[in-house]
């Protein structure tokens, strides 16, 4: 029987009212913003990413380049088809200087009580569509991550994206079961978690352009599956945390530490956006493999 899934509560009319927006981020475990962003910035980002799949031979000969229609596939994260699109994204400076947008910042600020710290590691994603065996599972990104248990995961579509074409789905208010164990699974990170006997509720919605979602790190989320027969579906996660707060090694590293930052920065514009966490006072702290060992 497939999953109910209901609504996303927006929280645009908080974003004057930090107290009011704390106190829903620590009930429900997620912030959803419609509009947060300009439109013009996602789709130039798109258009980045599409280039990159394009070059690849990802993309159909003959079509629109920015309707994504696929060609080959489907591929996914881990095989050897997939690693020089991610190495490319990585290198992309639109990339990562879109984890620092303005209206991004300023929510992640309000939320913290403090100054944001954008980590650097950010992830791209490509969901090919007749994949279902390896959307995301239900997980929780913490023991991905860990450090503190208040940094934020904010998942933006590049582009409208409808449940039916493979969004992200929240259980709302998970984050309070604190740390669940693991189990194998298909997909992204390879883990996931039991949810039924949580007794909570699934929301998502069919995300427009510029829309913006930002969840807890304990907060359990999946994908839905790409159920078209032809588009690829890009996304991009970005981790956000208070400043103050504690941080692993591992967060300031590239996602897959695959290239050096020294590599990732050949040819950027700017400096803007490089080694700028070095600035800062940050308080490290040891990453844990008890989570991943638990596996069954």
């Amino acid at each position: 029987m497939p999953t109910e899934i209901k609504p996303f509560v927006e929280s645009n009319d908080l974003l004057d009212q930090p107290d009011m927006l704390r106190a829903r981020a620590k009930r429900d475990g997620y912030l959803f913003f419609r509009n947060l962003i300009d439109t013009d910035t996602i789709l130039q980002l798109r258009r980045d990413f599409l280039e990159i799949c394009d070059k690849h031979g990802w993309i159909k000969e003959g079509t629109d380049l920015m309707d994504g229609i696929r060609n080959g596939g489907p591929y996914m994260e881990g095989q050897e088809e997939y690693w020089p699109i991610l190495n490319d994204f990585q290198s992309l400076e639109s990339f990562h200087a879109f984890a620092h947008y303005p209206s991004i910042l300023d929510a992640c600020d309000k939320l913290f009580g403090e100054p944001t710290l954008p980590h650097p590691r950010n992830i791209g994603r490509i969901m090919f569509p007749e994949n279902v065996r390896y959307t995301t599972p239900a997980h929780q990104d913490y023991i991905h991550i860990q450090g503190t248990e208040e940094t934020y995961t904010a998942w933006i579509p590049l582009g409208d994206c409808s449940q039916y074409f493979g969004g992200l789905a929240v259980l709302a208010g998970s984050h309070k079961f604190s740390v669940l164990p693991t189990k194998r699974a298909d997909g992204a990170g390879g883990l996931g978690v039991e949810t039924d006997h949580l007794n909570l509720t699934w929301v998502s919605v069919d995300y427009q352009i510029g829309d913006f979602l930002l969840f807890q790190s304990l907060t359990v989320h999946k994908a839905l599956p790409n159920q078209t027969k032809d588009r690829l579906r890009l996304s991009v996660d970005y981790r956000y945390q208070g400043q103050s707060q504690p941080i692993t090694e591992g967060s300031l590293l590239p996602h897959f530490n695959r290239m050096s930052w020294e590599e990732i920065y050949k040819g950027w514009k700017s400096e803007k956006y490089q080694y700028y966490w070095k600035d800062l006072d940050l308080k490290s702290v040891p990453f844990t493999r008890k989570y991943h060992e638990a596996k069954r």
